[in-house]
């Protein structure tokens, strides 16, 4: 495997990037801060929410 130094910098800030997206995903996730469990009927204002108006 011959990778130039370019690619594995580009590499690493993937690598970096996508661990603290889930790490950030996580502590949401521990906090109530989803709406993932509330099946869409919720008020919190996410995406995935119908809201009645």
């Amino acid at each position: 495997m011959d990778m130039n130094l370019g690619t594995m910098v580009v590499l690493a800030i993937l690598v970096c990037v996508v661990a603290l997206v889930l790490n950030k995903m996580y502590k949401d996730k521990k906090a109530g801060k989803t709406c993932s469990s509330c099946g869409g009927g919720c008020s919190c204002g996410c995406d995935g929410c119908h809201t009645e108006e």
